[in-house]
């Protein structure tokens, strides 16, 4: 990208190129007032008044019209017009030659097609100067006055072919910071998309992982403290009445800690100072006691330390199953199954209850709920794979496969 020198030396640049030429017009025509009459070959009030013209010239295609100069063919008049000008001036005064090289700066503002017409041109006009003026009639003055055009139709070539090489390459320069820019504005409009995005993915997530939690906390929660409180209902005696009263008041306490971890994205409290094969263990043992169901943990493999998000996976998936099983599976054994692998941990759960129809369960819906919906966005997460088997009759069996 240019800089503010950069663009500040452009413009002065541009400047000296635009008044050089009336500069030097001005000097060699107060040369031409200090030398006199003897060395010019027309009165000088000729000379003034073709010095005056070139100047007005000049000044009315470059100056009082500056938007002309981005119009290659308009400037093609204003060359045609220059030229004879600047052959009549050394033509009358040789020393105007150090004016007529500024022709150049014209030539650029042509098609450029016709760069090296423009080019011969200016330098025959500055030959002419070189040389004194027109050559003399003999054969000599002539083929040195030849000479001189050729050198100076050489020189003047190569200036403008590496000038022209210069200027591509600053063009290309020019044109591939503009492609860049644009590329980050791209760039940048395209960030900003994915920032607005990931925030709506992110709190997408979040209700995601909120809804999850409530189920896994509340929602088994309250379904087990009705079915404490139902049993309290039609208990016979005071015994079996308290007892379910007071498994309902434990579940509403468990519920409202987990609710509040849930809230505050923390690891549920089982595994909190325990191993996911021990908190598998409690869990089960605890909800055989509150169901009346056995339920025995099996651990295979080499037990070792899981990332979190691995451990509360499988943990929330145990407690799933085991809420299904309570509501649906009119099961009376359930195993749980947790299998150590070189990179996966496998969890199975089997009951013996009285299954369902796989297809089509569980896939958008669970009988209304978010229970297994639930799961498999959990596993889903985590990159894991969950597996239902079940038929009628046949009991149900339920494997989350996860990398670790």
């Amino acid at each position: 990208m240019k800089g503010p020198r950069f663009e500040q030396w452009e413009q002065r640049e541009a400047g000296v190129l635009g008044t050089l030429p009336f500069v030097l017009l001005a000097i060699c025509l107060a040369v031409s007032f200090l030398i006199g009459e003897a060395d010019t070959n027309a009165p000088l009030w000729v000379l003034s008044v073709v010095s005056v013209a070139t100047a007005a010239w000049m000044l009315w295609w470059t100056v009082l019209h500056r938007d002309w100069r981005e119009r290659p063919r308009l400037m093609v008049v204003y060359f045609a017009g220059l030229i004879p000008l600047m052959a009549a001036l050394v033509i009358i005064a040789p020393w105007y030659g150090f004016f007529t090289f500024t022709g150049y700066f014209a030539v650029v503002l042509l098609p450029e097609r016709v760069w090296p017409v423009g080019v011969a041109l200016v330098a025959l006009v500055t030959a002419t100067s070189q040389n004194g003026g027109l050559p003399a009639g003999s054969a000599g003055s002539i083929v040195i006055y030849a000479l001189i055009v050729i050198v100076n139709v050489g020189v003047a070539s190569a200036i403008m072919f590496f000038a022209y090489v210069g200027e591509q390459g600053h063009q290309r320069r020019a044109q591939l910071v503009e492609e860049l820019e644009a590329t980050l504005r791209e760039n940048e409009a395209l960030q900003e998309q994915l920032v607005a995005r990931a925030r709506e993915d992110g709190v997408v997530d979040e209700r995601q992982r909120m809804a999850r939690e409530l189920h896994d906390t509340l929602a088994q929660g309250l379904a087990g403290i009705i079915t404490q409180l139902e049993a309290a209902e039609q208990a016979r005696d005071d015994g079996d009445w308290r007892r379910h009263v007071d498994a309902a008041r434990d579940l509403a306490r468990e519920s409202l800690t987990a609710a509040r971890r849930s809230v505050h994205a923390m690891r549920p409290e089982p595994l909190e100072d325990a191993r996911l094969a021990d908190a598998l263990a409690s869990e089960a043992r605890r909800w055989s006691e509150l169901q009346g169901v056995r339920a025995d943990v099996t651990t295979t493999g080499e037990t070792r330390p899981l990332p979190p998000d691995v451990e509360v996976t499988l943990l929330r998936a145990a407690q799933e199953a085991l809420a299904n099983v309570a509501k649906h599976a009119s099961a009376e054994r359930v195993g749980l199954t947790l299998s150590y692998m070189d990179d996966v941990v496998t969890l199975d759960v089997r009951d013996d209850g009285v299954g369902f129809h796989v297809n089509g369960y569980g896939e958008g819906h669970d009988d209304g709920g978010f229970g297994l919906l639930g799961m498999r966005q959990r596993v889903g997460l985590i990159h894991g794979t969950l597996a239902i088997e079940s038929e009628p009759g046949g009991g149900t069996a339920i494997s989350v496969s996860v990398p670790t």
